[in-house]
């Protein structure tokens, strides 16, 4: 079985971290450290809650004073980093988070801070409520950030706006107008660095889901400039494409005029848990011309109401010639998962090409 993800807290890391935080602390006192830190209940403390436990047990030991804190948590970062030690995914980000707590007053030394911590652990989380409480001022600082050499500080730029981040705060502002952070994201579309493109296509792609028309136009005004735009910008579309919305996928040239589904079958009627549905058919391009098809289906869920919610799988994206007759088979697995529960009952398939959505098959799904 897979290694809980919250013990990527533990005393191996916290051991760790004590060592180098007395190199820059002075009187660090290192095994009331290691008790507070490894306290009675820590075991019981899920992966979130470690991490913000970690980040108060820090504050207990460091500087009253933000400014000399913040010295204290760059210091503890070059440390770090000259004893070759990188985070292996999230581990570090407590040090973002101890500047959104207890720095979110001292704009100025919280925003050096930011700058120095991202280059080490992003701060996308920690800096959402600076903008929140500082507006304009924050946003403008992250379009200077654009600017940045370190492209994880332009990664910041982009990431810490996003609309509707993840497991963060929604930022209703942008969700409200979305107009304010395009500057953001024209400075950083073509940055020199995947990450941050890809990020600025995630941005867009928030974006798409309450301005879709901002996303748009865009997409029209970046589309068709070359290879890597075109490849981000489809990212960046790519809830619009689900939801087969008309002026994107014509933006993309995917035209569902003459292009049949035939031979659709469900070849498991009745699906145990755990196992895996099967179903076939075969698209056919009765065109005179080559036909650029984008393949998906929609599988929908029995929730626990009795009612069934979609969502979309994409299968492929393809060129089929005129005439061509195209065949799919497709399994959808019911073994467990830890972001969805499945409940038996009737589930539905359908296909959808082009954004065309052809008729649902059902099947049952049984424990």
């Amino acid at each position: 079985m897979p290694e809980a993800f919250k013990n990527l807290y533990n005393e191996k890391f916290y051991l760790t971290l004590a060592m180098h935080l007395k190199k820059c602390l002075v009187n660090f006192d290192e095994e009331s450290f290691m008790q507070t830190m490894l306290s009675d209940n820590f075991e019981q403390l899920a992966l979130k809650e470690r991490m913000t436990h970690t980040k108060e047990v820090l504050h207990q030991f460091m500087p009253d004073n933000f400014p000399e804190a913040t010295s204290v948590l760059v210091r503890l970062i070059t440390s770090l980093s000259d004893a070759g030690i990188k985070e292996d995914s999230v581990e570090y980000m407590f040090l973002p988070e101890y500047v959104e707590t207890y720095g979110i007053d001292d704009y100025q030394t919280s925003i050096q801070a930011f700058e120095k911590i991202t280059q080490f652990t992003s701060a996308e989380f920690a800096v959402r409520p600076f903008l929140i409480k500082y507006g304009q001022k924050m946003l403008s600082q992250m379009y200077l950030w654009c600017e940045h050499s370190h492209y994880m500080v332009r990664r910041l730029a982009s990431e810490g706006c996003r609309p509707r981040l993840p497991w963060a705060i929604t930022l209703k502002t942008y969700k409200l107008d979305a107009t304010l952070l395009l500057p953001i994201l024209h400075s950083l579309f073509d940055d020199p660095t995947e990450i941050v493109r890809r990020s600025v296509a995630n941005n867009l792609n928030d974006i798409a889901k309450d301005n879709p028309n901002v996303v748009i136009a865009f997409a029209k005004q970046y589309l068709g400039k070359g290879t890597q735009s075109d490849r981000n910008i489809k990212h960046a579309c790519r809830t619009l494409l689900k939801q087969a919305c008309p002026e994107t996928l014509a933006l993309f040239g995917y035209d569902s005029t003459d292009i049949d589904l035939v031979e659709f079958k469900v070849l498991t009627e009745k699906v145990v848990m755990g196992s895996h549905a099967n179903f076939s058919f075969a698209i056919i391009n009765n065109s005179e011309n080559a036909k650029k098809i984008r393949l998906e289906y929609g599988l929908y869920f029995m929730k626990k109401n009795g009612q069934l919610s979609k969502k979309v799988f994409k299968i492929s994206e393809r060129f089929l010639a005129a005439n061509e007759l195209h065949q799919v088979q497709r399994k959808q697995s019911f073994k467990p998962i830890s972001t969805r529960i499945y409940y038996p009952g009737i589930h539905q398939v359908s296909i959808i090409l082009n954004g065309k959505e052809f008729i649902g098959k059902g099947f049952e799904l049984i424990s």
